[in-house]
């Protein structure tokens, strides 16, 4: 006979402890005021739950054990059918939890809406008066992240710093394929997508390193496309700053469509410059300035378009990413190139619509 049956029990909870070492609970213990907010609604959802699933199991093994065939003492009722006390215990209990536990998620999902600007840095500390959210502009690219600060004209590449107790005002897109841009210690995951442009509100508490990824499959490179996401004091942001800008190196539309191409475990590296509008550029998809300006083609198609004779203006890459195929050139937009194609019949509405 084996020695597994009595081995086994013995097994167990060292190899469940083992398992259990690689888990992190960064989500139910985060940093960030937000991701803090979102893992007490985890909580509460899990406890309310709770409430129903654990005396579920526990009569059913209680009423195998009562009722099992050799328990000749338990009560034989073969034409019991109904109860009332027991259908309102049955009914009105997961009435109730479901009633609680939609008034703490409609609740919570309009108090931590991504779009909605904070009103708390942490519980009972609102945001001071006068201070400002500090704006990032995130883009998801294959595979890397690009960081860019308006506000002080610098960039970084997987590396991210921010203040803290100071409000982050995130504008989020992509390049090319959609991705989710998540770290679990600052905030809930929000999604990144090409040609839009998406929002999250989040604060961190707490100074420290933490992990940044993309939580949403997006090909190859998808494994490496990490970052650190660094917390400072105000001197220390200022000094991450400074060192970016004493770098010297600048980020222009060529070197960002040098940055598009597909490549992974690309090393973190600061940006002293970057191109004004550079991130506009993005979501409208024209940082190549032969590219027509999709708020542009969409405002030019608001106006009557060009119909079937625009096909004539498509055009291909010549620099960034040349599978990309065809797109419409910059030019069509034109007043003299558009008369040229409307014909007479049409009115002629192209002016302005340069691309930059």
């Amino acid at each position: 006979m084996s020695a597994l049956p009595r081995v086994l029990p013995r097994l167990l909870p060292p190899a469940a402890v083992a398992l259990l070492s690689g888990c992190n609970t960064v989500v139910l213990s985060p940093q960030g005021d937000v991701a803090a907010q979102q893992g007490q609604l985890i909580v509460i959802a899990t406890a309310l739950m709770l409430l129903v699933i654990v005396p579920v199991i526990a009569l059913t093994f209680l009423f195998a054990w009562r009722y099992r065939a050799s328990n000749r003492k338990a009560t034989y009722a073969p034409d019991w059918d109904h109860s009332t006390q027991l259908e309102l215990v049955i009914w009105a209990v997961p009435l109730l939890i479901i009633i609680a536990l939609g008034a703490v998620t409609w609740i919570s999902t309009h108090l931590l809406d991504p779009h909605r600007p904070l009103e708390r840095i942490a519980p009972g500390r609102p945001v001071p008066e006068g201070v400002q959210p500090l704006e990032v502009q995130v883009v998801s690219l294959d595979w890397k992240w690009l960081f860019v600060y308006p506000e002080y004209g610098v960039a970084s590449l997987n590396q991210m710093a921010a203040p803290v107790d100071r409000p982050i005002r995130f504008r989020l897109t992509s390049s090319t394929t959609m991705n989710a841009f998540y770290v679990p210690a600052l905030a809930g995951m929000v999604y990144t997508m090409p040609a839009m442009e998406t929002t999250l509100h989040a604060v961190m508490n707490a100074p420290g390193t933490y992990k940044g990824f993309s939580s949403h499959y997006s090909g190859e490179g998808f494994s490496h496309m990490r970052f650190d996401f660094i917390a400072l004091d105000d001197a220390g942001f200022a000094q991450w700053i400074e060192t970016a800008r004493a770098g010297g190196a600048t980020l222009d539309r060529a070197g960002y469509l040098a940055l598009e191409a597909p490549s992974a475990r690309e090393p973190a590296r600061l940006y002293a410059s970057v191109a004004p509008d550079l991130f506009d550029a993005v979501v409208n998809r024209c940082v190549d300035t032969d590219r027509l300006c999709m708020d542009q083609m969409m405002a030019y198609d608001a106006m009557g378009g060009l119909g079937l004779e625009g096909i004539d203006v498509l055009a291909m890459p010549r620099r960034g990413r040349l599978d990309a195929g065809p797109f419409v050139s910059a030019g069509v937009c034109t007043v003299e190139e558009a008369r040229a194609l409307v014909p007479p019949s049409r009115p002629v509405i192209a002016g302005g619509l340069q691309a930059p």
